[in-house]
């Protein structure tokens, strides 16, 4: 196993861990406004393992390459870790404001610095980079689809409701900042 390949392991094994660790302590509380998140989790953590799964099985099977030489396994690897990083960052700045079950706080307000002043939901965008990520390290086209395909319509659905329990909480006040922002690509979408 060459260093790259260490690396790429030890990013996939820090990728799930920290997803299963957010899952697992950074749910809602009783005092939260529940019943809001829709089966968006289950259908995200349905979605996401069997993106990676399949991506992997399907590039030992089935060889369409993106790229030739290993510049692409380090760009993929690149994005990985720049995906779990700023991840991680993102939930660190949004305190307890982050949960991973749709849910407003009783003190919840909207965070519009930092990554916010451009996306509304940079947390899912970093998460769809580590998705990116994986597609283009195992370079392989049907991969790719796979390893970003899944996460990204689990994602959409989750905005979908995910705002629309901010517009009810928020109002105006929301509508405004969604008119001021990109839902995951700044300037783009």
């Amino acid at each position: 196993m060459d260093a790259l390949q260490i690396v790429f392991t030890v990013s996939m094994v820090i990728w799930f861990l920290s997803e299963f660790l957010y899952k697992n302590i950074l749910k809602s509380n009783k005092e939260d406004k529940k019943n809001k998140d829709k089966s968006t989790l289950n259908i995200l953590w349905l979605a996401i393992p069997f993106s990676i799964a399949s991506s992997i099985m399907i590039s030992h099977s089935i060889h369409l390459s993106i790229a030739k030489g290993n510049w692409i396994l380090y760009a993929g690897e690149l994005l990985i870790l720049t995906g779990i990083f700023f991840r991680f960052i993102i939930i660190r700045s949004l305190g307890k404001y982050f949960t991973v079950d749709v849910t407003i706080r009783q003190d919840h307000q909207i965070k519009k610095e930092g990554f916010y002043q451009y996306l509304r939901h940079p947390s899912y965008a970093f998460s769809l980079l580590t998705s990116l990520g994986l597609g283009l390290y195992l370079n392989n086209w049907i991969s790719l689809i796979f390893a970003f395909i899944p996460p990204f319509l689990a994602f959409a659905y989750r905005i979908k409701i995910e705002e629309q329990a901010l517009i009810e909480q928020f109002g105006e006040e929301y509508i405004e900042y969604r008119k001021k922002t990109k839902k995951l690509i700044p300037f783009i979408y």
